[in-house]
């Protein structure tokens, strides 16, 4: 008898797919009670630049860098500001629902964890949006720093008085690091590419953008990593214990990924495929 052997699955990866359509509708759902908390904080206006006064002197006695020092190496040309102003302004959402929707059809275990993570990431930071309304340094004089996507462009924000679709006295914490953040540790958790590590580069990127063109200060991203280690502690990730499907394999060599060394086949039955007699 001539015939070929098949692992069975079993673990994280096995994990079957949550329904597509109750996903798309708790995750819609979820970002619109996000905005329309955002948006219950908007007339704070007075409180918001007490706030941004006490962020900038408590940055200043903490002895932390400067945010003008960033925004100076985007001064040098018009080109850096409106490439830095265009990757703020397009790239913070699509990369995370690319992400999100990357582990949905690969890694479903760990799209359930990552969706809990920012879904309790994203709580806390409306928590906190609504208890310490700040406004950005682009807005504080005291800062000396200029709005550059008013300058140079493009503009995600209107004018504060008149910007109904969004609250601009919500800088702390800065959801675009810890977004980022988490995009670059669950796909770092999720992968097995010694390349994965260059993730980092990621939220590394976003920490300039959102500092040099003055939307975020320091202490926001701050915020937005101590938010995101509680979230982590606490909603554990997935252990992959079994090897991928041949199909995965072929992917994850195709996008530079190699095999776990010690997520060997499980020992156990397995199912006969294309048996000849």
């Amino acid at each position: 008898m001539n015939a070929r052997t098949e692992p069975v699955e079993a673990g994280s990866d096995a994990i079957a797919r949550p329904p597509l359509v109750r996903e798309l509708l708790l995750v819609a759902g979820l970002f619109l009670v996000y905005k329309f908390g955002r948006l219950l904080a908007t007339e704070h206006t007075g409180e918001a630049f007490r706030n941004a006064h006490r962020v900038w002197d408590l940055e200043r006695t903490l002895r932390l860098p400067g945010e003008g020092a960033v925004q100076s190496l985007l001064l040098h040309g018009d080109g850096l500001a409106q490439l830095a102003n265009t990757y703020y302004a397009t790239v913070h959402f699509p990369a995370t629902v690319a992400f999100l929707v990357w582990l949905y059809l690969r890694r479903p275990a760990h799209y359930r964890w990552a969706r809990r993570v920012l879904a309790a990431l994203t709580g806390a930071a409306l928590v906190l949006h609504l208890t310490f309304p700040l406004a950005p340094p682009r807005m504080l004089a005291a800062t000396g720093l200029i709005d550059t996507a008013k300058v140079y462009g493009p503009s995600v924000y209107g004018p504060p008085q008149t910007d109904h679709l969004s609250n601009q006295f919500a800088a702390m914490p800065s959801l675009h690091f810890g977004w980022a953040l988490m995009v670059a540790i669950g796909l770092i958790v999720a992968t097995r590419s010694r390349l994965r590590w260059l993730w980092l580069l990621h939220p590394l990127l976003t920490l300039l953008v959102i500092v040099g063109t003055a939307n975020h200060y320091w202490l926001d991203a701050l915020a937005a990593t101590a938010l995101l280690g509680i979230a982590l502690a606490v909603i554990r990730a997935p252990r992959r214990t079994a090897t991928t499907t041949p199909a995965d394999s072929t992917a994850d060599s195709a996008a530079g990924s190699e095999p776990d060394a010690g997520a060997l086949p499980p020992v156990g039955p397995s199912v006969l495929v294309g048996a000849v007699r």
